[in-house]
Formats: C-alpha cells, sequence, structure tokens
C-alpha cells in the first residue's frame, strides 16, 4: 500500500488489543507518523509498506490470549497469531496511550520497562485500571516491556519501533553498521601500526567479559575468513627421499649418481643390462634414492590458525564453566549462544587442512598473514581479541536504541571515512590503548580529534568532534559544535587556518502543506532554529592572538548536517543556496546520501586562501579594501647589469634606475625594490631569477654622476636616476624562475604577487578575475602564465593561465 487513507491521518485509533482471563490491555494512538508519510520511508523497491516485528509471550497463569492488531486494510483491528508480522504503526517521538484493565486477579498490576521515565509513565489509576501515555523518544528498534503481578510476568511484549526521519532498512541499519564497522577498522589500523610482535604471549589484564564483547562483534567475521582459507589454504611441498629396490625406482633423479660413488656396496656387476660402466666392465645398481613430493598443510600460518581457535574454543569453555559456577541461569539465551559458538569452532578445528597442523612453536608475521586472502582477515581478527575491549558510549552494541546520538556519532565518523579516501590519516585521538585495553573515546562527554595530511602540498586538516581549538573562545558564552573541520593552508611561506562548522542534527521538518515553513520553502529542510545557530556558532566563536586584546571571528562557516534522502531536490532549496552566498546552511547526509557533503569537503580543501576567505561573510566595504590592495602596484622590478651591480648594491643598500623609465606620479607608492638577473648577465642558473627584494626607506632624484656607488658609464654622468635607499635586502626562500623570459627595463606589482610568484611571468597578473584563476589553478597543479610577448615580460600582457595536474 502507497499510503494510509486521508481521513486516519489525525486520527487516534485502537494499535493493540490483548484479552486475557485476568486482564485486557489497549494500545492506541496514531498509526502513522506525518512525516514518514511525507518521506514515503519503511517502504520497499515497490513502494509496500516493510514489516514490522512483534512478540507477545504470555504466562500459563494468564489462560488463552485473544489478540488483535491493527490493519490499515480494514482501518481496525484483526486477528493475530504468534510468528505473524504487522503494519508498522509505533514511531519514535510519538507518544501512545496505554490503558490495562484487570479482571479477575488479585495482587497490584505493574509495568515495567528498562527506562525508568517509561516505567513511571504508566501509573495506577484506583484498584482495577493502570494507563498513562508512552513516549519512546528517539529510541528505535527492538523494545520489550512486561505486565507484572506483584514482581511475577503475566505478558511480555516485544515491539518495533521505527525512526520517523530516516527509512528504517536503508538508513538506520546502514548507519548503525557503518558506526561499529568504522571503529572497529579504526581500532584495527591502530593496533597494526602500533603493536609489534615479538613471540607468544598470554594478553594479561583482559576479562572473560571483554573477551566476549569483542568475539561476538568478530565471529561471524572470523567463521567467513576460515571457510574461505578452507577453500585454498597456504600450503608446502616436502620432499620425502627414500631408499628403495631399483627395480620399483619410476623416475630416478641426479642425486644417485653421489649416493652410488658414495655406496659402491649397491652396485652389482651386470654385463647384459648394466647402465654404469667401470673400466671394460659394467654395473647396475640393488637400490636408489626415490624422490616423492608431498603436499603439506602444516605451515607456521596454518599453525597459526589452529593455535587461535583452540585459544578462543579454551575461553568460551571457561566462561561457560563461571557461568554455571555462579548459578546464572536467568539468561539461556547467552548460555545458547555460547554453546553455539563452541560447536561451530569444534567443527573448524576438524576441517582437513587443520588436522595435520603442529604446534605453534614461534610466532612470525608473514607476508601470507598479512595479505593472503582469508589469512588476513583471520589476523586482523587476532589483534582484535589480542587486547582487552573498554567501549564507552555502546558503539559496538548493535542494539543501540538512541538515533539521534547514533547520527552524531555517524556523521562524525562518516565525515572522516570520506576524508580518508583522499587524504591520509595522520593523528587521531579516538581509539587509545593501555594495559586495560582499547578504549573508544567518542562520546558527548569527551572531545576527539582527526589530523589529516593532503599528499599533493603536504597541508594538514583537523576534524575535531565536540571541541574547538583551546585559542578560539569567546568573552561571553561557550559554544561547543559537533565537528569542526580546520584548514591550514599555505600561504606564501606562512600558514594559515580556516574553520568550519559541520554540526549534526537529527531533526527536519517536513514542510507540511499549508504551514509556514511550506510557503517558504516548498520542500522539507532542515530546521529555521537550528540555521539561526549556525549563524551564531560562526559569530560567536572567535580568536585571541596572545599579547593581544583584539578579538577576530575564526569560523568561516557553518553548516547543519540533517537526515534528508533527496540531495538533487535539495539543490533548489534556500538553506542550500546560502552556502554559496553566506558560507551558512545545511547539507542532507545520509548514508545514501553523501556525494554533497564529500564535494563540498573537496571543495574547501582545495580552495586558494584567497578563495577560503572570499565564502565568508566580511564586512561592508572589505571587498573595495582587498581588491585595492590586491591591484595596488606597490612593488618595482627592475634589471641589473651584471654581479657587480648586485653586490654594490646589496653592500650599500640601494637601487638605482633611469627617471626615464619611470612615471613621476607613481614614485611615491613604490614601497619595495626587487632585482631581476638575466641569463646573459649571469652565467650560474642558479643565480638568475629575483633573489633579493628590498623595502625603501627613501628615494632620490640625483644625477648619474653624484651615484659615487658605481662609477658612470662614459655619457651618461648627467642624465637623471632615481636612487632608492633600501632598508634591508631579504633573500628570497626560492627565488622567482625567468621561466625562459626576462625584464627589458623594469615592470610594476604588488607585493602580494610578488611574495606569491614563482615565476616572473606571473608578476604581470593585473586583474583581481585573473589573480582569482591563477591561485585556484595553481593548488591544482603546476601554472604557466601565457604573454602576449615571448621574450620580456614587462612588454606583454596576460592571455591565458594554463596549468596541468599534478600527477
Amino acid at each position: 500500500m502507497d499510503s494510509l487513507p486521508t481521513g486516519s491521518l489525525n486520527q487516534t485509533v485502537e494499535l493493540l488489543r490483548v484479552d486475557t482471563e485476568l486482564f485486557t490491555l489497549y494500545l492506541q494512538g496514531r498509526p502513522y507518523h506525518p512525516t514518514v508519510e511525507t518521506l514515503q520511508l519503511h517502504r520497499s523497491s515497490n513502494q509496500e509498506w516493510v514489516n514490522a516485528q512483534l512478540g507477545l509471550t504470555c504466562s500459563d497463569k494468564v489462560g488463552e490470549a485473544q489478540i488483535k492488531v491493527f490493519s490499515p486494510n480494514v482501518m481496525g483491528l484483526v486477528d493475530w497469531q504468534p510468528g505473524e508480522s504487522t503494519f508498522p504503526c509505533f514511531y519514535e517521538t510519538q507518544s501512545y496511550e496505554l490503558v490495562i484493565q484487570k479482571k479477575n486477579v488479585s495482587g497490584i498490576l505493574s509495568y515495567y520497562h528498562e527506562n525508568i521515565l517509561l516505567r513511571q509513565a504508566i501509573k495506577p489509576l484506583g484498584d482495577s485500571i493502570i494507563a498513562g501515555v508512552l513516549n519512546f523518544g528517539n529510541e528505535v528498534g527492538l523494545t520489550e516491556w512486561e505486565i507484572r503481578n506483584e514482581g511475577q510476568t503475566l505478558l511480555r511484549v516485544e515491539m518495533e519501533i521505527f525512526p520517523s526521519k530516516m527509512d528504517y532498512k536503508q538508513d538506520y541499519q546502514n548507519i548503525l553498521n557503518e558506526v561499529n564497522e568504522q571503529i572497529y577498522n579504526l581500532a584495527f589500523d591502530f593496533l597494526r601500526r602500533t603493536y609489534q610482535m615479538t613471540g607468544l604471549r598470554e594478553t594479561q589484564y583482559q576479562s572473560l567479559t571483554e573477551f566476549f564483547t569483542i568475539l561476538q562483534h568478530i565471529f561471524s567475521q572470523l567463521l567467513d575468513a576460515v571457510g574461505r582459507i578452507q577453500n585454498n589454504p597456504h600450503h608446502t611441498l616436502l620432499q620425502d627421499r627414500r631408499l628403495v629396490d631399483a627395480n620399483r625406482v619410476k623416475k630416478a633423479g641426479r642425486e644417485n649418481a653421489r649416493e652410488l660413488a658414495r655406496h659402491p656396496e649397491r652396485l652389482r656387476e651386470d654385463m647384459t643390462y648394466g647402465f654404469l660402466t667401470i673400466g671394460d666392465r659394467k654395473y647396475t645398481a640393488t637400490h636408489l634414492l626415490e624422490t616423492r613430493r608431498n603436499l603439506s598443510y602444516d605451515t607456521n600460518e596454518n599453525r597459526f590458525i589452529r593455535w587461535m581457535l583452540e585459544r578462543i574454543l579454551g575461553k568460551l569453555k571457561e566462561l561457560k564453566a563461571r557461568w554455571h559456577e555462579k548459578n546464572r541461569t536467568q539468561d539461556p539465551l547467552l548460555v545458547k549462544r555460547i554453546e553455539n559458538m563452541i560447536v561451530q569452532l569444534e567443527r573448524l578445528l576438524k576441517v582437513d587442512f587443520l588436522r595435520e597442523v603442529g604446534l605453534l612453536k614461534q610466532m612470525s608475521v608473514t607476508l601470507v598473514l598479512q595479505m593472503a586472502p582469508g589469512y588476513r582477515e583471520v589476523y586482523r581478527c587476532y589483534l582484535m581479541l589480542l587486547k582487552g575491549l573498554s567501549i564507552q558510549s555502546d558503539l559496538f552494541r548493535l542494539s543501540m536504541k538512541d538515533v539521534a546520538q547514533l547520527y552524531e556519532y555517524w556523521c562524525f565518523l562518516k565525515l572522516n571515512q570520506l576524508l580518508g579516501r583522499k587524504y591520509k590519516l595522520v593523528k587521531q585521538d579516538i581509539i587509545k590503548v593501555n594495559r586495560n585495553g582499547i578504549f573508544v573515546t567518542l562520546d558527548r562527554s569527551r572531545s576527539a580529534q582527526m589530523v589529516y595530511e593532503n599528499p599533493t602540498n603536504g597541508e594538514q586538516f583537523i576534524l575535531y568532534y565536540n571541541a574547538i581549538p583551546s585559542s578560539e573562545q569567546t568573552p561571553t558564552l561557550s559554544q561547543r559544535p559537533d565537528n569542526v573541520l580546520t584548514l591550514k593552508k599555505k600561504d606564501a611561506g606562512s600558514v594559515k587556518e580556516y574553520k568550519y562548522v559541520f554540526d549534526a542534527k537529527y531533526r527536519l521538518n517536513s514542510a507540511y502543506e499549508g504551514t509556514p515553513y511550506h510557503k517558504a520553502y516548498g520542500q522539507p529542510g532542515p530546521e529555521e532554529e537550528d540555521i539561526n545557530t549556525m549563524h551564531r556558532y560562526r559569530d560567536a566563536i572567535v580568536y585571541q592572538e596572545k599579547g593581544s586584546g583584539e578579538y577576530e571571528r575564526s569560523m568561516f562557516g557553518a553548516y547543519v548536517l540533517f537526515p534528508y534522502p533527496d540531495e538533487e531536490r535539495f539543490k533548489s532549496h534556500r538553506f542550500y543556496k546560502s552556502i554559496e552566498l553566506l558560507n551558512i546552511g545545511a547539507l542532507p547526509f545520509l548514508p545514501n546520501s553523501t556525494s554533497l557533503v564529500e564535494q563540498f569537503l573537496n571543495e574547501i580543501i582545495q580552495d586558494s586562501p584567497e578563495k577560503a576567505f572570499e565564502r565568508s561573510t566580511g564586512s561592508r566595504g572589505t571587498k573595495e579594501y582587498y581588491a585595492n590592495k590586491l591591484t595596488g602596484k606597490n612593488v618595482l622590478v627592475g634589471s641589473v647589469r651584471g654581479p657587480e651591480q648586485v653586490e654594490t648594491a646589496l653592500r650599500h643598500s640601494f637601487y638605482h634606475v633611469p627617471l626615464k623609465n619611470l612615471d613621476v606620479k607613481i614614485l611615491t607608492q613604490i614601497e619595495y625594490v626587487a632585482m631581476c638577473q638575466s641569463r646573459k648577465k649571469f652565467n650560474d642558473t642558479a643565480k638568475t631569477g629575483i633573489h633579493w627584494v628590498g623595502k625603501i626607506v627613501d628615494w632620490k632624484v640625483l644625477r648619474r654622476k653624484e651615484i659615487r656607488e658605481i662609477p658612470p658609464r662614459p655619457g651618461t654622468g648627467e642624465r637623471l636616476f632615481v636612487r632608492f635607499t633600501v632598508e634591508k635586502w631579504m633573500s628570497r626562500e626560492t627565488p622567482i624562475a625567468l621561466g625562459g623570459q626576462s625584464i627589458y627595463t623594469l615592470l610594476f606589482t604588488s607585493k602580494y604577487i610578488l611574495d606569491r610568484a614563482l615565476e616572473i611571468a606571473e608578476l604581470r597578473l593585473d586583474t583581481e578575475e585573473d589573480i582569482r584563476e591563477w591561485r585556484e589553478k595553481r593548488r591544482k597543479g603546476r601554472v604557466k602564465v601565457k604573454l602576449d610577448h615571448e621574450q620580456y615580460v614587462d612588454l606583454g600582457r596576460v592571455v591565458e593561465v594554463q596549468y596541468t595536474e599534478m600527477e
């Protein structure tokens, strides 16, 4: 069925009725959730409702029970038998009224749930009725509750609570599995990097409970891995040499010649059939060595497999024995699970390739264990079992209930997974280890961080969870977003930080028709108050330089991550378009909807510092200020006549240039001077290009003969020159290369371009558009600025900015 009848959308109906000899139970509420209906969740591929799980167990004391459940086909109750599926009508954050009417039973009926808030919600009303309202909040999945009389269970109900903002099968289950898998992989990678195995040793300080917790998580993977090994086990060929009667040897090897030379007693004279001639006599052998090759599975790797399985089997038997010693018989399911594991391990130990292997005497980590299919998975499981496990925040429990908390964890871990696909993980503090075991420090009371490095340019970035760097605080109220991405971008020899908030919000406005949200945006999206929170994060989190009383805003953007599956449709939402306009907005994020987030992460990581700065919203007038700063030509770049001029200029801290090459108006805005050393004047290519830059402290117009540091050439003494006094000449760490060109007289550029240029042609970049294009393309590969004059840079203009991608 595609949807419920329109008339049922706001009606409260009876969803479950259990009629026994002792009491009658009624559970009523709305059979649907409006958000689920809007997003068409919990449907199969052909848009049929998925089945929900329901289980009822009655005590013998209640007699025969008649059970009825809600059916959308009749919009009422129908008979139900144990084992049948039901319609999904129980949802998170939705209220349901429970009424239990007592019949013929003495004592006091009570309601029990492991959640104390739900227990307290159901209270007695007089002597014969207990009633109340159940709201499971954000708890999703199977939940159990009981009806008791004087502490004894009369009825146990197991029902399935569905999420209201994501699909149960496609999203919730995938999130649950991904959280566990990613934490598992992080823990394994951490152990693989930090633990060096030197021989056999028993793990200390590990309880059986911790061991069993890990084993339950990896047991199915361990069975699959051993099954894969069974199809193609590692083996070796053994050579077996035996001395046998010569008549029985099928093929004699060359080694028999040496053996017969050492043992001549094995020869007898045979003039007719002899094959060995000694002098004038012929001999044949009575016995020869025969070499046979046998396939053997008794390898060190297979010994390790058997040793590991026997060790696990022994611990399970020990756990079972201790359980019975302490009379813990109230959980037969756990005992059955242990017994089932023992049976499967004993079966594995009887497979053919493990029967003949011997004892493991020395452990060595071979390439087979690290890389061979099946073996590497078993070795991975071994590393996990090697250490005790102290998991916080229930990250390994598949019965995770709070879907809002789960979504928050998943967002952080998924962001890391997306980053880890392209960038190198340098450091992390989610997984820690001490003598008591592995600790997963990911919960709401703790902070965590992952450090990555961009292999193409060496830039590092950090993803923080539940924390911001200590230097970013606020003099008013503290702020703690879920995830903060800090990018460190290299810019002209310095490193600048750009921070972005990615805040996980398990909230969705379904934009019901006729609501203000629908009128404003026309489609589902994040809550408006969550977008306002992003504005607060960006404006409230500030940075204070040490020793300075001034604060600067350190967050360049803030974005809501929210559960919504339709990425293509959301591109037309105002809160998605606002990211480009204000760098504040929202991005849909679910297991099958990660492309927009992944694309955006790649964009901001690849951004140049200019593009990163431009994404943020500046104060009024900022654009004009920086436009003037970028295009203002305050640097004079001039040629020199040879090494002697450079040495003299450096020694006397000056530079001179003919006045006729300068516009007098531009003299007042020149702040720096740079010397360009051409190939014609400098034979050593290592000395060509721009090596020296100096800050101008004064300038004068003089006749050439008045500049006495360098004698004038004949006939030039009366010419007017400008003498620049330099405060100090600074040597560039990386000289600006000529790139096959040079300077005819001189050119003007900005200090901004001079600090970032790698070739002199780049000094001709004039417009803001050219500069932005140049910086963006440089981050992607090698850049070449093409001019309309091939030889002299100062005589040409920019035609095109070309680049080739880095390999």
